[in-house]
């Protein structure tokens, strides 16, 4: 088993971007995959080419080892096609073994993950093997009436009740009513927002009478406080939309500090929301407000202690995704620890921040460009400027190509050493692989090589400053 934060091969490779790097152990390549795949394309990889890599890596690492890494990134990360893909592609490798079955129940975290699997086994001509149907027909145990009729899968070419046709699972005391309607076709989702809203809209012969119909049924929600906090965040412009009257009430809910607490929501899920609101005429009082919420969830975001130095990757590479998640994570750690921010290509400079500006303006004050990817930039900077940290957080693809102003060839490794050796400190470093590529810069102890990007990650960065191999220990931890 390979240990996460100090890789054992540490190979000398090229990175895609041409430039010397360190290779992967095929455990951490495939855990980097499955963290940050979201089956779309990067600056340098194709989702498909993704896909193909994480197959062709699979010979080459341990089943159970795989099998366990894929529930850790469904369950803990949300990540979704990507891990289909693999329980997909795992069907080929594990027959036979004794804890196959419980994988593919342990896979499922809803009913339309099953969908997704077997439409990616049938798309390439591939008979479900005995420990997939027995998997997942025991995962029906856990589904209640609620989740077989929010995804029974209508409108789909695959439905769920083609699955349980397909894997007969024995009906038990929670769901025996709910799959007897499913199988008849008379399974109906009753205890929605969504449902809520589609009723509203039935029976109503005019575009007039289904808008206010659905106008009613927001205000409905809304005025009786039963709608959670994720569905208000996540429908403000539709409820804007139908009753800006709501306004105040919206306010009122968004804000509240006893919600937001509960909810545990961080402030990452606020970005999206005013990104999507501000393409609308939206009252300016709501975005108002939602920079309040994003704000007051920073309590939701645990403490690390000390100084923190946060590194954002502003090369041309990190257009897209990696640049979305490097602004708002960056924003987030510099409000929330005690930390600078350096941002680096070429060259790397300081960023003259205000600490009591909102998280979106300093997200937005980032700015990517073109040029190159120069690691040994920010140890070289952080060391003229005498600085000492307790950990550096590099945000990046990990695809350096530019070389030391220190001189000779130098591993960027070393210029992390000899910044260590310069300051008199013993920083902890976080490399963040924001698009999963496969290579890395830091083969070395106390260097914390992650992919992917969650609502997870301040907890698994709490965890890891107690134990080193937790990430390691956490995924071998899964029982399947």
């Amino acid at each position: 088993m390979s240990k996460f934060n100090t890789p054992t091969i540490g190979t000398k490779t090229v990175n895609k971007a041409g430039g010397a790097a360190f290779s992967q152990s095929a455990e951490l390549e495939l855990v980097s995959i499955l963290l940050t795949s979201f089956a779309n394309d990067t600056f340098y990889e194709k989702a498909e080419d993704k896909f193909d890599r994480m197959k062709n890596l699979l010979p080459h690492v341990d089943p159970l080892f795989a099998a366990k890494a894929a529930v850790y990134a469904r369950k803990q990360f949300g990540m979704r096609s990507i891990t289909h893909v693999l329980a997909g592609e795992l069907a080929k490798l594990i027959s036979g073994k004794q804890w196959a079955k419980n994988f593919y129940t342990q896979i499922v975290n809803r009913p339309d993950d099953m969908l997704e699997i077997i439409s990616y086994m049938q798309a390439g001509k591939n008979k479900l093997p005995n420990s997939m149907k027995k998997g997942f027909a025991k995962a029906f145990d856990s589904l209640g009436a609620y989740e077989l009729a929010k995804y029974r899968g209508e409108g789909k070419a695959l439905k769920l009740v083609d699955v349980v046709n397909m894997v007969h699972p024995v009906p038990t005391e929670k769901n025996a009513e709910a799959l007897k309607a499913l199988v008849e076709g008379t399974l109906k989702s009753t205890d929605t927002w969504e449902t809520k809203l589609t009723q509203a809209g039935q029976g109503k012969e005019s575009e007039e009478e289904k808008i206010e119909a659905k106008k009613e049924a927001w205000t409905e929600m809304v005025n009786s406080g039963k709608l959670g906090y994720f569905a208000l965040l996540r429908n403000l412009r539709n409820i804007m939309q139908a009753d800006p009257s709501l306004e105040p009430k919206v306010i009122e809910q968004l804000t509240n500090k006893d919600k937001i607490r509960k909810s545990l929501v961080l402030p990452f899920r606020f970005f999206t929301a005013i990104t999507e609101l501000e393409k609308e005429n939206t009252s300016r009082k709501i975005i108002s407000a939602i920079n309040t919420a994003a704000e007051i969830s920073l309590s939701n975001v645990p403490s690390l202690p000390g100084r923190t130095l946060i590194a954002v990757d502003v090369s041309g590479s990190m257009i897209g995704r990696p640049s979305e998640i490097a602004s708002m994570f960056g924003a987030v750690l510099f409000k929330a620890t005690n930390s600078a921010m350096i941002i680096f290509s070429d060259n790397a400079k300081y960023m003259s921040l205000n600490p009591d500006d909102t998280l979106l303006s300093l997200s937005r004050g980032i700015n990517f460009a073109t040029g190159g990817t120069n690691f040994h930039s920010i140890f070289e900077l952080a060391t003229r400027a005498n600085q000492k940290y307790d950990r550096i957080i590099i945000l990046s693809d990990m695809q350096a190509w530019k070389s030391s102003s220190w001189g000779d060839n130098r591993t960027v490794q070393s210029s992390f050493l000899q910044y260590k050796q310069a300051m008199n400190v013993d920083s902890l470093l976080y490399s963040f692989d924001l698009a999963g590529y496969g290579s890395m810069q830091f083969p070395e102890k106390n260097v914390f090589c992650l992919a992917g990007f969650s609502d997870k990650i301040f907890s698994i960065m709490e965890v890891l400053e107690q134990d080193p191999n937790a990430l390691a220990n956490t995924i071998s931890s899964v029982e399947l």
